[in-house]
């Protein structure tokens, strides 16, 4: 059995290089052995910088200037030992390693730090080494670089397969998973070498129910076995109300702690854009509930199709034996009509094809039958970039759409050729409506993954197609971002767009669409 850990971070101030304020600042944190400790903030409150610090991912050096300390404390390893330095060796555990923003700081051995702190990213797949062509390889990579016993490393694969509700994927090219599928895979690889420290940035983010049910037994036995984990989140959801303490950051610093008991309802909660539970929705604040919803009452594919502004007839559609994919994901004789002004949430659980559906929207899938129509019009033999214009998609991971140097260049993009002159003024309104307005001259990998997520939305907005189809758009969005959400597709919806989203928010998709409905089994039905 590994030995217990105690990971403490004092953090004075840490800037990124190039950047002259703060990003985190007066941040105290304690991770003891067998506890769950919950960071809880909004967009951009450090919480995703305040992960790389505690994994030893960001130290000072090359990654940005850090002011502090960081202590890990186990029975058998010391402090001095995970510096590469030699300049901080002392007696017993050798005490912590300090920075001072300085060229002579302690540069931390990555590689022995990480045997004792695991942590999992916001975007999961940045863990995964990418050498596996399998679930079952990848999860045993880690067990490989330690050169443990085949029979026992097949054996640990299998009992951290069955953890994380990966069993029945073992075979599959991790390239072919669904975002949901990743993550779990990505807590798995972190949790199964038994880390004395486990930090997890948004673990939740994309898990159907029972994906996430997997990930909170699977920190609850790590807990029980004395791990320390430390959980990074935008909501307050199952395992953050788990937790044994709260922190509250917000601005880069920690403005309230306690037990979620003491700081549930307080007001530096509810300040920093934290995400709460709802009361059973009234029908209140949200633009698209004042649309027609008359809508609501017709089941799949029954509305007049003349009035539709897409329609799938028929559709079916499943991906090659070669790729690892010839079940999951795939989609069977679907039929479905979405008219102008309606907003419609399909939910499902991971695998089972939402974001194939939403490809086959634009374009970029065609199916093997059956068939897309925009407006009446079928799309087979239209080019996907001509599709585009009517059809905008927001992929569930923003990242894979941005590629300029600015905001208000990745918004104004292609878009001078759809509107000419008037593209500016459409980019600089998307860019006020998702509250990116003053955020102009910044590089889109600089922002937050939440901001990134409304940049993306923003570049479909600007061109304001008749279909907007959304996957996963509210993984990773504070209160704040939810709100611009709500208006975005409001105001999309009283201009006659239809809106097709994908989400595991259950409790968001009743609240916000007219239709929900439940893709299972490669076939739809009302929920």
């Amino acid at each position: 059995m590994r030995s217990v850990a105690l990971l403490e971070a004092r953090i004075e101030a840490f800037s990124y290089h190039g950047e002259d304020a703060s990003v985190l600042h007066d941040v105290e944190v304690v991770a003891a052995p067998g506890t769950l400790t919950a960071v809880l903030g909004g967009s951009g409150s450090g919480k995703s910088t305040l992960g790389r610090l505690l994994a030893g991912w960001l130290s000072g050096g090359n990654s940005g200037q850090f002011k502090g300390s960081l202590h890990l404390r186990t029975s058998d390893l010391r402090a001095s030992d995970l510096s590469d330095s030699g300049r901080y060796a002392a007696p017993g555990d050798g005490g912590p390693l300090v920075f001072h923003g300085t060229p002579d700081d302690p540069r931390i051995d990555a590689a022995l730090w990480s045997d004792q702190v695991g942590f999992v990213p916001q975007d999961a797949a940045a863990l995964l080494s990418t050498v596996g062509s399998t679930v079952a390889e990848e999860l045993a990579f880690g067990l490989e670089n330690r050169g443990m016993d085949r029979t026992l490393m097949h054996a640990e694969v299998l009992r951290a397969a069955e953890s994380a509700g990966l069993t029945g994927l073992l075979e599959r090219d991790p390239a072919t998973l669904s975002g949901g599928e990743l993550r779990r895979l990505a807590v798995a690889c972190s949790a199964m070498t038994r880390p004395g420290v486990l930090v997890l940035d948004e673990p939740l983010g994309s898990l159907d129910a029972a994906g996430s049910a997997s990930v909170r037994a699977l920190v609850r036995r790590l807990l029980d076995a004395g791990t320390a984990v430390v959980v990074l989140g935008q909501a307050v959801d199952d395992l953050a109300m788990s937790a044994t303490r709260w922190l509250v950051l917000d601005g880069g610093t920690v403005t309230a702690r306690g037990t979620p008991g003491e700081l549930a309802g307080s007001p530096a909660l509810l300040q920093s854009g934290v995400v709460v539970p709802a009361p059973a929705d009234d029908g209140s604040g949200l633009r698209c509930r004042t649309v027609d919803r008359q809508l609501a009452a017709a089941g799949p594919g029954t509305e007049n199709p003349a009035a539709a502004v897409l329609e799938l007839d028929r559709l079916s559609f499943g991906y090659p034996a070669g790729r690892g994919k010839t079940g999951p994901g795939g989609l069977g004789d679907l039929s479905l009509a979405v008219a102008a002004g309606q907003v419609v949430a399909v939910t499902g659980p991971n695998g089972a094809g939402k974001s194939t559906l939403l490809r086959h929207l634009n374009g970029l899938l065609r199916p093997m039958r059956g068939a897309v129509r925009i407006e009446g019009k079928d799309i087979a033999g239209i080019p996907t970039g001509r599709v585009a214009d009517r059809v905008g998609l927001l992929f569930q991971h923003p990242r894979d759409q941005l590629f300029e140097r600015t905001v208000l260049r990745e918004v104004l993009f292609g878009l001078e050729r759809k509107v000419g002159a008037a593209a500016e003024a459409a980019a600089r309104a998307a860019l006020a409506a998702v509250g990116l307005g003053d955020q102009l001259a910044a590089h889109p990998h600089e922002l937050p993954a939440s901001r990134q997520r409304l940049l993306a939305l923003a570049t479909v907005l600007a061109r304001e197609p008749v279909l907007i189809a959304l996957d996963e758009p509210t993984v990773g969005l504070d209160r704040h971002g939810l709100e611009r959400l709500d208006e975005a597709l409001g105001a999309a919806a009283e201009r006659g767009a239809a809106v097709v989203m994908v989400t595991h928010e259950l409790a968001y998709a009743r609240a916000t669409a007219h239709r929900v409905l439940e893709l299972r089994d490669g076939t739809l039905r009302e929920v």
